[in-house]
């Protein structure tokens, strides 16, 4: 229990750690560690993919590393449900505009966005100019 809690407080303190290195226009630079786990003994972990060493299962990224991944993605494939990006643009494989992925579609209905013409990937939540080119931002339709 006191590992849970422990590891509860160093998350909750890494995330605000990077959320104000983000706001403050620096980047994160550290190493992350992925945790990997047991499919079927949840209590063993490690910071390394390997065996199980109760039952010499594959361990696989935790469900934890799994969401923060799934977090990271923004833009998909209508085509290819494989093609992920964190930023707008085109598909590798057949070249289709990359759409917003559906948790990123909500995140956008409950705040206005606002976007460039000309630059889809510049986006603010405040109407302005685009840092780009200068053009007026314009309402993004959902």
């Amino acid at each position: 229990m006191k590992k849970i809690i422990i590891l509860a407080t160093a998350f909750l303190l890494s995330f605000t750690v990077i959320n104000a290195q983000e706001k403050a226009g620096k980047q994160d630079t550290t190493t992350h560690i992925s945790l990997y786990t047991c499919p079927m003994h949840p209590g063993v972990s490690t910071d390394k993919p390997g065996k199980c060493p109760l039952c010499g299962m594959d361990l696989n990224l935790s469900k934890k590393e799994l969401l923060k991944t799934d977090v990271a993605k923004a833009y998909t494939c209508p085509i290819h449900a494989d093609v992920v990006s964190d930023k707008a643009g085109t598909c590798p494989k057949c070249g289709t505009q990359l759409n917003l992925s559906l948790k990123e579609k909500m995140k956008a209905e409950a705040v206005k966005i606002y976007t460039c013409p000309m630059h889809p990937d510049v986006t603010s939540k405040e109407s302005g100019k685009c840092p780009k080119c200068g053009m007026a931002l314009t309402e993004k339709k959902q």
